[in-house]
């Protein structure tokens, strides 16, 4: 018989599910121990430590505040074996466990760890490490090279994905487990005939000692020697290795690596079968389409009477133009009022007008105005303009 479930049929909101579920966490593993490697180590400016504790197989997030932080920071450094006090809780944001660490202990100093810092350090600022020399992974490889333990696992599961899915393929498997038999082995499928599209090289997961071979320098530069595209499938996903960083694709395991070079036939062709279906309905539809529009084409009366086409317009042309002669017209007879009017101040102002009403105009023999009398001399001739000509008389 099943337990009764209490909470069976309800409907909780999210924020609910994760506040039980922190509730729940909280009052149970308190004062719990937990050992692990540290990785991804963060500090940010809050004081806060931020890690991750991985073993072979899983990952829990931790956090240390910073009032025990400035106790135990020193024993909580990237790759080192520790172990950690505190209470189990869950981040009900992110709906993520973690443990809040109270008391940290180093367990190891972290040799093989600080040496692969060193060497990845190196390595990339020689730029073994840059994205423009990644090559890129052939869709539709024929020839595949593995390099790994031929009795290991990893052999096993690649092969077992390779010809599942692809078993037209061929498969050339060689090398070891040691990082001199590694690097041979990635130089010996550079110089096959025909050359492999494709390298594998990994294993399957361990321990750091395990797969420290493919954080060896020789294999590191043996992967950036080679001119064929290598992926590399080292261990389980939450391991990273030198070869890693170098290959031009990282799996996160072997078995992946296998099933990210091949594609799968099958997959393949009912993909190619939707593309068709999909082709074939859109031409279906753009005929439907081009059907319509050539019925409302063909029943339009304008097709029929294309002068309706210019009927309007010509009629709004007559409207603008019998407009434009209005407002011509319009514009001359306001100029000529105004013209007028101007033409009576002119003349008004004029000397002619002047000279009706009785004045006259003094000029010397060059044509100059005389407007005072030291302009003129005894004996000099002038010239008098009056309304109906001119007088001719002497200075005396």
């Amino acid at each position: 018989m099943e337990p009764e479930a209490p909470f069976r049929g309800q409907v909780f909101t999210v924020s609910a599910i994760n506040l039980a579920l922190k509730q729940m966490t909280e009052g149970v593993f308190r004062g719990v121990f937990v050992e692990g490697e540290v990785s991804n180590l963060r500090e940010p400016a809050s004081g806060h430590i931020y890690f991750d504790l991985k073993d072979r197989e899983a990952v829990l997030s931790g956090v240390m505040f910073k009032w025990d932080a400035r106790k135990y920071s020193g024993q909580l450094q990237e790759g080192m074996q520790v172990r950690v006090g505190g209470d189990l809780s869950c981040y009900a944001k992110q709906s993520k466990f973690q443990i809040i660490a109270r008391t940290a202990e180093a367990l190891t100093k972290g040799n093989l760890f600080l040496e692969f810092e060193k060497l990845k350090k190196k390595l990339e600022q020689e730029g073994l490490f840059a994205q423009e020399h990644k090559k890129e992974i052939p869709a539709y490889p024929q020839r595949i090279a593995v390099i790994t333990s031929p009795t290991g696992a990893a052999v096993r599961d690649i092969l077992s994905v390779l010809k599942r899915r692809s078993p037209h393929l061929e498969i050339l498997v060689q090398g070891d487990e040691a990082a001199g038999q590694i690097a041979q082995a990635l130089e010996d499928a550079n110089k096959f005939s025909p050359k492999p599209d494709v390298i594998l090289v990994g294993r399957g997961g361990g321990s750091m000692e395990d797969l420290w071979a493919f954080n060896e320098e020789v294999v590191a530069r043996a992967i950036f020697k080679s001119k064929i595209p290598v992926i590399s499938c080292v261990g389980h996903e939450i391991d990273y290795t030198i070869a890693d960083f170098v290959a031009d694709l990282r799996a996160p395991t072997p078995s992946a690596a296998a099933e990210l070079v091949v594609q799968n036939s099958q997959n393949t062709r009912e993909h190619i079968s939707a593309l068709q279906k999909r082709l074939l309905q859109s031409v279906s539809l753009f005929y439907e389409r081009a059907k319509r529009r050539y019925d409302l084409a063909v029943g339009n009366p304008v097709l029929k009477h294309p002068e309706i086409l210019t009927q309007t317009k010509e009629q709004e042309l007559d409207d603008l133009q019998l407009r434009l002669e209005n407002a011509i017209r319009e514009k001359i007879t306001d100029f000529s009022q105004r013209f007028e009017v101007l033409s009576q101040k002119l003349t008004a102002l004029g000397p002619q007008a002047v000279l009706k009403r009785g004045y006259s105009i003094t000029r010397k023999q060059d044509g100059s105005i005389v407007s005072r009398v030291e302009q003129t001399k005894p004996g000099e001739t002038i010239y008098v303009q009056v309304r109906d000509g001119m007088i001719y008389t002497e200075v005396k």
